[in-house]
């Protein structure tokens, strides 16, 4: 059974201070929750410094921000030229691909309960790096939507993303996209990533759902806010070849996250559509 926690802002777990911005840290179960405070200038896609010149810096923050507004105004610009203000009482979230800063004369404060542990630049477009790839979804989404109605299904699947993000940011994993009713995220560590799909394995069967997973290292494509290359597509073909309330991870991820305390169940060999040859994959318990 959970037990009661409580901690408080002004005695934090970790302090985070950078050119601009402030952030106070604590960890309560599996959350990671912030309060962000933001001085006139600094640029939430520059990871807090001030821009130089008059033009939007070519970045942008990848984090994914959900939070409310204690003091001051935030000017939020998507990538995709849309826009929002924030100010104060204010509940805001802001998905991966954007900027903020600033436009009130006073700091802006920020209680953020998703995206402090990932909110870094990441590497520049283009830039190839090997990491581990995790494909999540949902099983029978749609036949469960269907059974409880439009509204209690969007409660559910809102309750599910919130759990996923939460174990992505307790993790240190990268948001990338939804795909459908499922996520994909990136990690810099093989073992991270299948403890992040264990909790989430978890967490959904406790809302009632089965979800698949899949988990694949390899070298990827940065561009922007997207990942593309071959191990991308593989990822995904694992996570389809999985069954309800399977972790399916390959080779490669296995022997990276061996002595990372996970417990794997004996290989077998899997054709996966469009890769030609089989592939050895492995169950998590």
């Amino acid at each position: 059974m959970a037990s009661l926690q409580k901690k408080n802002l002004n005695a934090p777990d970790e302090r985070i201070r950078f050119e601009g911005v402030e952030a106070d840290v604590v960890q309560l179960g599996d959350a990671s929750i912030s309060r962000n405070v933001f001085q006139p200038g600094a640029h939430c896609a520059l990871g807090g410094r001030t821009l130089v010149g008059n033009d939007r810096a070519e970045v942008s923050c990848q984090a994914h921000h959900t939070g409310v507004v204690v003091e001051g105004v935030l000017h939020v610009e998507m990538d995709d030229g849309s826009t929002m203000d924030v100010g104060p009482s204010e509940v805001f979230d802001i998905p991966p691909g954007h900027d903020g800063w600033v436009v009130s004369d006073n700091p802006f404060i920020g209680i953020n309960w998703s995206g402090v542990r990932t909110w870094l630049p990441d590497p520049e477009s283009g830039d190839r790096v090997v990491a581990t790839l995790l494909f999540t979804d949902i099983v029978a989404s749609t036949r469960m939507a269907v059974r409880l109605g439009d509204r209690a299904w969007r409660e559910l699947l809102g309750q599910h993303n919130k759990e996923v993000r939460d174990q992505l940011d307790r993790f240190r994993g990268r948001e990338i996209a939804t795909t459908g009713d499922g996520f994909l995220a990136v990690f810099d560590g093989a073992a991270r990533a299948i403890q992040a799909a264990k909790a989430i394995r978890e967490r959904a069967h406790a809302l009632g759902l089965e979800t698949r997973l899949g988990i694949h290292t390899g070298e990827i494509e940065v561009v922007g806010d997207d990942v593309r290359g071959a191990a991308v597509h593989e990822a995904a073909r694992i996570a389809a070849a999985a069954s309800p309330g399977e972790i399916l991870v390959s080779e490669t991820t296995r022997q990276l996250a061996s002595g990372g305390g996970a417990t794997f169940k004996d290989a077998v060999a899997h054709e996966l559509k469009g890769l030609e040859g089989t592939r050895l994959l492995y169950g998590v318990e």
